[in-house]
């Protein structure tokens, strides 16, 4: 099972190292693909003097760092096409943000490097409107057909993190993890999908859920998980309302093995 977890936005550096040590115990995990996730610059936050990172020079230096000292695979999202040349160099996913999903440009810049690029669905879009995005990434890198196969092979994932429903709401509807499926691996993020959009300046959201929502992924059936998480979420610079503590990640994942196990997903 795939599981993409660790901070929101690169913090300081000594937060980040200890996020990181936490999770060795799931980074050495058999059932576990690993990958440390965090964003070097969120460039889609809510306000203005929201913390964004420490941008791409210095966030690749801290993701250099995290991969020395643990030997992890990395994952970051990427918001404009020259930055994904740059970053493909450190990190081994480069991630689509659901608002730029359909940014013809910045998909075939990244699907013209060597990373595995994770597409997440836009909130506003149809599950089979996602055919479009990874049709651009696979025929970029040479394919032709698009179904999960293909996708598989040309290292193209998509990513349920929800549909707006009316204001202030996210709606996850699990058919579209079904129907997602069709045209690529599909990796389920249950923490943005505890999304409370537009309250205020911050995006809220309610952790509380993020469990629920994991186990009836699992029992759809998907290829992994996304969960941002943190060692004291109450302080966390970015998604703190909607981010697991690590010592909760490690029982939703436990419970989602579980299921999965009785489902025979695992076999």
């Amino acid at each position: 099972m795939i599981v993409l977890t660790g901070p929101c936005v690169l913090e300081d550096r000594d937060t980040v190292m200890k996020i990181a040590e936490k999770l060795k115990p799931l980074s050495e995990d058999k059932r576990v693909d690993f990958y440390f996730k965090a964003s070097f610059d969120k460039a889609n936050r809510t306000s203005l003097s929201s913390y964004r990172g420490p941008g791409l020079e210095e966030g690749l230096k801290l993701f250099e760092e995290v991969k020395k000292e643990f030997g992890y695979k990395v994952i970051t999202d990427i918001h404009e096409s020259y930055q994904a040349s740059v970053a493909a160099e450190v990190v081994d996913i480069l991630q689509i943000p659901a608002f730029l999903c359909r940014q013809t440009d910045l998909l075939v810049a990244a699907a013209k490097t060597n990373a595995i690029v994770n597409i997440k669905k836009g909130q506003f879009l149809a599950a089979d409107s996602m055919k479009h995005p990874v049709e651009k990434v696979i025929k970029t890198r040479g394919f032709d057909e698009v179904n999960y196969e293909t996708a598989k092979k040309a290292g193209v994932w998509l990513c349920e993190r929800g549909n707006v429903f009316g204001y202030g709401a996210l709606v996850v509807d699990m058919k579209n993890l079904i129907s997602m499926r069709e045209y690529a691996p599909v990796i389920f993020d249950a923490t943005h999908s505890a999304q409370v959009p537009s309250t205020g300046g911050t995006t809220g959201g309610n952790s509380a859920i993020v469990p629920s929502l994991a186990k009836a992924a699992a029992a759809v059936g998907v290829d992994g998980f996304f969960f941002e998480t943190h060692t004291d979420p109450s302080v966390a610079k970015s998604d703190g309302p909607n981010m697991l503590q690590i010592d909760n990640l490690y029982k939703t994942i436990d419970d989602v093995f579980a299921i999965q196990d009785v489902l025979g997903y695992n076999n």
